[in-house]
């Protein structure tokens, strides 16, 4: 095992130019790494159903639901500034957008609140309690 380990400093002066965007978190892994016309194909096509919506991507249904982000906070998407950059190097990234809210997919089933995504959200809540001031 190697003594170095890499660390990942993130540009926060880049901060104040992001813009605000929809992201969508997909049940699958895209190989590619680029712009996407997602407001022309899938957007475009969703369907809203109370508080679920669906899709079909690239054949298969999707069922999905907005996520917004807890209270207080901010969701970003970073970009790295050296892609080329080794595994063991360290990592400079800037923020590209930011989001207040996700729309994420499950492959074929609805979402519920035992999805992880779902409870990772109340993750801040929980971490307050456990590790908050506590009061006499």
């Amino acid at each position: 095992m190697s003594g170095h380990s890499s660390v990942t400093l993130v540009q926060w002066s880049t901060l104040g130019e992001a813009q605000r965007t929809a992201v969508h978190l997909m049940p699958c892994e895209i190989e590619y790494n680029g712009p996407a016309q997602v407001s022309q194909y899938l957007t475009s096509t969703i369907k809203d159903r109370k508080q679920e919506k669906t899709v079909s991507f690239r054949g298969r249904g999707l069922r999905g639901a907005e996520l917004s982000c807890p209270q207080g906070y901010t969701g970003l998407v970073l970009k790295d500034v050296n892609p080329n950059a080794s595994d063991q190097e360290d990592r400079t990234v800037k923020v590209s957008s930011t989001f207040d809210k996700l729309t994420y997919w499950n492959l074929e089933t609805p979402p519920n609140s035992d999805d992880t995504l779902v409870m990772s959200m109340d993750w801040p809540e929980l971490a307050e309690a456990i590790h908050g001031a506590v009061e006499d």
